[in-house]
């Protein structure tokens, strides 16, 4: 008896609650973002992709490489080498790594998850995208899951195909590419990691790569 006491209670204060809804409806503040296309309120730049990828990224405290072709983004990975003083370098792309090998760079080696001793780590990316500065990552990608995010430096070899405008046209080219069997996990980096929960005091590296370098080949 009790039960069905409070479920008919319920049930009554349920009922006000609806007729007082349906009787002071409120109208939409905002009718017209149900018609809202996210893309139209950007301010398109009159840059290209590539340059406004470039500025975008930036901004952010990444840095930035163009290289014409392979031959000269290795040629920077190598000085870069030089002038951070790594010992380590990762690669967690099995392509890239083949180049190194045949560029006579001994230094860069395969990834070992149990091994965390490595300075920095070089991935490739699903998509570049430009408005943001973003590198769209996934799970499908060679150790996609800790690659990008482990090491204190990520470097990311990039060419001018993985190059998109918008997140959405991002999103649009790994649903091409994988089709019937999408990755478990895509994710957005932008930038290298900050956070200021602590103190309000922004600081870089807590939760991931502490430097983000972008290897941008032009072809």
């Amino acid at each position: 008896m009790l039960v069905q006491k409070g479920s008919a209670t319920r049930e009554k204060i349920l009922g006000k609650i609806r007729a007082a809804l349906r009787d002071h409806a409120a109208s939409m503040p905002f009718p017209e973002a149900e018609h809202f296309d996210p893309k139209d309120g950007f301010v398109h730049s009159e840059l290209s992709n590539d340059e406004l990828f470039a500025e975008s990224f930036l901004s952010l405290g990444g840095k930035y490489i163009y290289c014409a072709n392979d031959e000269e983004a290795l040629q920077q990975i190598a000085a870069l080498h030089t002038t951070f003083g790594w010992q380590k370098l990762f690669c967690a792309d099995s392509h890239y790594l083949d180049r190194a090998r045949q560029a006579q760079l001994h230094f860069v080696l395969p990834p070992d998850n149990a091994d965390d001793t490595a300075d920095a780590c070089i991935t490739r990316c699903e998509a570049l995208i430009a408005r943001t500065g973003s590198f769209l990552i996934s799970s499908r990608q060679e150790f996609g899951r800790v690659s990008p995010v482990f090491y204190p430096v990520h470097i990311v070899v990039a060419y001018q195909s993985d190059l998109v405008y918008d997140i959405a046209d991002a999103y649009e080219k790994v649903k091409k590419k994988y089709k019937d069997q999408p990755p478990s996990m895509i994710s957005l980096q932008t930038g290298p990691s900050r956070t200021a929960d602590i103190e309000k005091t922004l600081v870089t590296g807590v939760h991931g790569p502490k430097e983000v370098f972008c290897i941008y080949i032009d072809q």
